[in-house]
């Protein structure tokens, strides 16, 4: 659910893992080890992720409006299930075999050969699974669009290829043509910038150096990337970063004082408020470049920002959550926050301005509610849904698809 998600070089990960996994023993036992975290509010082991949340909301409400329209899907209501990848490749791995799996536990006693999950396994790795994107971060690689190797793969923003030609097109209109580069260290970082060298050099515009950069790197390896970038002659320098390597890097940029750059953006980073709100030095001022188009869907701000159902929730999460929202601290609570005052479980939103009451994503949770509207419109074609649907057809997810393809 995070906007950082590799998912090429996750499902290259779900292929080793897969094929490892399966030829360690010859006959194996269905047991579900734990059970699974779906605490999606969490954005790591010491932080509440608000636009995880805003996403999942997101979500959640183009279900319910759909499962209260009588016409799309007659009869049918549709359900959701949240989990947390934290970030990680290993744990999207986990989601995808949970999800395969039907999350079901067969008792240990029983002892029974491991049939079911093989069967699953071996159509995830012909990606029967339909996976449905949203955000630049997980989809825009141009890769996915090949259906031989990803047929079930779809996605309701445009893909990085036309992105990083339209950034190069942003370069040549203003008459710069000796630049640097630097980009996430990942796919939407390396395969944009490569796309966008590819049409640079087309353009007549010159690299004078193309650095990757990760938000985990160690910090020797980031002060090479800024002595690369004050050691050079050019002051352009186009980004094809992610928000949260962008954020770690204008933390260095203005420790090291490097400044008097012009810099160019993709959606990555150059429309999110909160890397704005990082740039207390001014390094990124008069940036410029692409982002997603402006969106309106009636009645999700409300509904997202309407925390009163949390506040009965059970979820271990709310307690954290509500702290960090309204900057408070319960009695008793685990937090280590001193002189906040104390929570009541009255408290109003109004005034409140945080990641969380920022609807400057809307354009994604725009996207996000379009994929699950595609996906209700696909179902209503294949169930031939009129005044009711037909239950007794066999859904494939390679189904609903083709069906989202040519709807």
């Amino acid at each position: 659910m995070t906007s950082t998600q590799r998912w090429p070089e996750g499902w290259t990960l779900l292929h080793l893992l897969l094929v490892v996994y399966f030829s360690q023993a010859e006959e194996l036992v269905c047991r579900q080890r734990g059970d699974y975290e779906c605490n999606y509010l969490k954005l790591s082991s010491s932080s509440v992720n608000f636009r995880g949340f805003q996403f999942a909301q997101a979500m959640i409400f183009a279900i319910e409006e759909i499962n209260n329209n009588t016409d799309l899907l007659p009869g049918i209501s549709l359900g959701h299930k949240i989990y947390d990848n934290c970030d990680s490749i290993t744990r999207s791995v986990k989601v995808a075999l949970t999800l395969a799996n039907g999350n079901e536990v067969v008792s240990a006693p029983t002892e029974a050969p491991c049939t079911r999950p093989c069967v699953n396994v071996l159509n995830l790795i012909s990606f029967s699974l339909a996976v449905i994107s949203f955000s630049y971060a997980l989809a825009v690689c141009a890769c996915l669009s090949d259906k031989t190797k990803y047929p079930s793969f779809l996605r309701t923003i445009p893909s990085a290829h036309y992105r990083s030609i339209a950034v190069a097109q942003l370069v040549k209109h203003f008459g710069w043509t000796w630049v640097g580069a630097i980009r996430s260290n990942n796919d939407y970082g390396n395969n944009g910038m490569a796309t966008f060298t590819e049409s640079a050099q087309q353009l007549g515009i010159c690299l004078e150096y193309s650095v990757s950069f990760f938000r985990t790197d160690s910090s020797a390896k980031i002060k090479m990337t800024i002595d690369i970038i004050k050691a050079s002659t050019s002051k352009v320098i186009v980004a094809f970063l992610s928000a949260l390597d962008m954020d770690v890097l204008i933390d260095v940029l203005s420790y090291h004082n490097v400044t008097g750059y012009q810099w160019v953006g993709s959606e990555g980073w150059i429309f999110d408020s909160q890397s704005a709100e990082k740039n207390k030095h001014h390094i990124l001022d008069g940036a410029i470049g692409l982002s997603i188009p402006k969106a309106h869907v009636s009645g999700m701000t409300e509904f997202i920002l309407d925390v009163k159902p949390l506040n009965s929730s059970s979820n271990e999460l709310f307690t954290e959550f509500w702290e960090t929202l309204f900057n408070c601290k319960f009695k008793q609570s685990n937090s280590s926050a001193e002189n906040q005052r104390e929570c009541t479980e009255h408290e109003d939103l109004t005034g409140v301005q945080n990641s969380f009451t920022d609807m400057s994503y809307m354009p994604l949770f725009n996207n996000v509610y379009k994929g699950v509207y595609a996906v209700a419109h696909a179902l209503h074609i294949i169930l031939g849904c009129n005044k009711t649907c037909d239950y007794k057809v066999q859904l494939d997810p390679l189904m609903v698809s083709c069906t989202f393809n040519t709807s």
